[in-house]
């Protein structure tokens, strides 16, 4: 009616604008705020900023500050939703599971320009982090906050040690503030029921939970935290207040048989979602002495019918891995990841035999330039037997190992249309010159001709590794969600 009688959008009432504005992202809602007095009113009205989710960082991470300040500052104090991600820095590799090659990267590019780009990172990060924080401070309606911090910045190895650190943060005062301020949102906080804090350099201690007040403890139904610190950052004493919780995230070496038989307990909550990182870098430090036994992950289930476990390794041992995988898991994901140690034929044959009822995803990733063959000297190739026992295979990506095309052809007609995800790079993919002698046609066209077949649709080889081959502690941050949140 007030376009129609020529007085314009400027006589809707101010309910009516921000309802509209309800169905912009939060970029757009940005830009309109800048169009006039009234719209920049209403589109900074509480109702239309109660999730927010922030990717910052990169090359120009300091030109990002003032804008993440401008936020916080409209929308700290009564958000309920914060996601927050620190993109990775230009220009380097992660140093997390490729240690060896991003030393020779950083070595090959100039010790000194490279340690000055390491410092303003850690620079930039201490402000971000303090500036996001302070705007949560006076929060006492949050109820999810999630905070992951690039791991190429912020791991105490390689080019940024804790010398640059010291000179960035002499004396150590943000990181204390930084500390201070989670631990002043957690007492303050009343309905929080999601708390993921993953490698964010400093801010977790296993002291921050005792801060978390009584309400939130008995809130809380996901937690998530992960640091590369020697002392578990959730403590066996802090696991039981926290009785609702439905869904962990914790380094494998932290998840001892205490925990588990805590979990167990009669007062808490069946557990639907256990994720679990292993990184080998680690184990030096971190010993696998004190995981549950086999009664332990069985009488976990028994108390939690519907559990199911993610695991990622990282640059494992074949030996460490089957000490700690239990028959009695109910591992439903695994993701093995690493530079140059090679997943055995017997670890994927145990995966195979044990999980063959709940295991949906398997992801084999390996950067090494070599691509050894899991299936030499055997009559059956090992991933052939995965595809056939596991019979709710899902999702299967495989880079790094060579993948015979006679044996991708029987997995896709093993698991057919139920195989969502088959991703197998190009380089991975060999060909039987024996078999492709008697081909009429060419071996690749025929390979994707028989896989789009067995599937049930078309497929083509993976093309592009930078779908695999992106971080893998972020990847194991996204897993978490989607995998948590599937509850």
């Amino acid at each position: 009616m007030a376009l129609c009688g020529g007085v314009g959008a400027a006589a809707l009432p101010s309910e009516l604008i921000v309802h509209i504005f309800s169905f912009l992202s939060a970029r757009d809602k940005l830009r309109a705020s800048a169009v006039c007095s009234r719209w920049r009113e209403c589109l900074f009205y509480p109702a239309l900023w109660t999730e927010l989710k922030l990717r910052v960082g990169g090359g120009s991470a300091c030109d990002e500050t003032p804008k993440l300040e401008f936020l916080m500052r409209k929308f700290g104090s009564f958000v309920r939703e914060l996601q927050l991600e620190l993109a990775p820095v230009d220009g380097f590799l992660p140093l997390h599971g490729h240690g060896e090659a991003a030393g020779t990267e950083a070595s090959q590019s100039g010790a000194g320009g490279s340690s000055e780009r390491w410092k303003d990172a850690m620079k930039t990060y201490l402000e971000q982090a303090l500036c996001v924080l302070r705007g949560l401070r006076h929060n006492r309606n949050l109820r999810k906050l999630r905070l992951y911090g690039d791991t190429c910045i912020l791991q105490d190895e390689g080019v940024l040690d804790t010398f640059h650190l010291n000179q960035v943060d002499q004396g150590g005062k943000k990181i204390k503030e930084i500390q201070q301020l989670f631990e002043e949102i957690l007492a303050n906080s009343r309905q929080l029921k999601w708390l993921s804090s993953v490698f964010m350099l400093g801010m977790v201690t296993p002291n921050s939970l005792a801060a978390m007040s009584n309400m939130s403890a008995s809130f809380l139904e996901h937690l998530s935290l992960l640091d590369n610190q020697v002392p578990p950052l959730v403590p066996a004493v802090e696991l039981e207040r926290l009785l609702h919780l439905r869904s962990l995230a914790v380094d494998f070496c932290d998840f001892s048989a205490t925990m588990c038989r805590l979990l167990c307990g009669r007062d808490h909550a069946p557990l639907h979602r256990l994720s679990l990182l292993l990184n080998g870098a680690a184990l030096h430090s971190k010993p696998l002495d004190g995981t549950p036994s086999d009664d332990d992950w069985k009488a976990l289930v028994r108390h939690s019918a519907n559990l199911r476990v993610y695991v990622m390794a990282l640059d494992m041992d074949n030996q460490d891995l089957l000490a700690v995988l239990k028959p009695s898991i109910p591992l439903e994901r695994i993701h093995f990841d690493s530079y140059s140690a090679r997943t055995s034929e017997a670890t994927v044959e145990l995966i195979s035999l044990q999980y063959h009822k709940t295991l949906t995803h398997f992801i084999l990733m390996r950067d090494d330039a070599g691509f050894p063959d899991l299936s030499d000297n055997r009559n059956e190739d090992p991933l052939v037997l995965l595809a056939w026992r596991c019979v709710h295979l899902s999702v299967l990506v495989i880079h790094g190992y060579t993948v015979w095309a006679h044996n991708l052809i029987a997995i896709s007609r093993l698991r057919g249309s139920n195989l969502k995800v088959l991703a197998v790079s190009e380089e991975s993919i060999d060909f039987d010159p024996d078999q492709a002698f008697f081909l009429e046609e060419d071996p690749v066209h025929n390979l994707i001709k028989e896989v789009s077949q067995g599937l049930g649709r078309v497929w083509h080889p993976m093309m592009d590794t930078s779908i695999v081959m992106s971080e893998p502690m972020q990847h194991f941050f996204h897993e978490v969600q989607s995998f948590s949140e599937g509850i």
